[in-house]
């Protein structure tokens, strides 16, 4: 049984819908097969992500959701050429 951190009611407050996913993202970094390099980037780019949640929690969501769909194998923005 997961200790009660308050991460785990229903998704009314923003701020702690965006602690669950930022905690979720976190759980799926440390799990992922990467070199160091490959690693650091990924967790600074989190680290990022974490930063701005300080500040501005609806700009943080829209960059955690980026992250998670670069996590899941989707791109969330074109690179080498792909601009069209």
């Amino acid at each position: 049984m997961a200790a009660e951190d308050r991460l785990t009611g229903p998704d009314d407050d923003p701020e702690e819908f965006l602690a669950r996913r930022l905690r979720d993202a976190q759980r799926r970094v440390r799990d992922l097969r990467l070199t160091g390099e490959e690693r650091e980037r990924v967790a600074r780019r989190l680290l990022a992500i974490c930063d701005a949640a300080k500040r501005d929690i609806p700009h943080a969501t829209t960059r955690l959701e980026g992250f998670i769909a670069f996590l899941d194998g989707e791109f969330d923005t074109p690179s080498g050429g792909e601009f069209t």
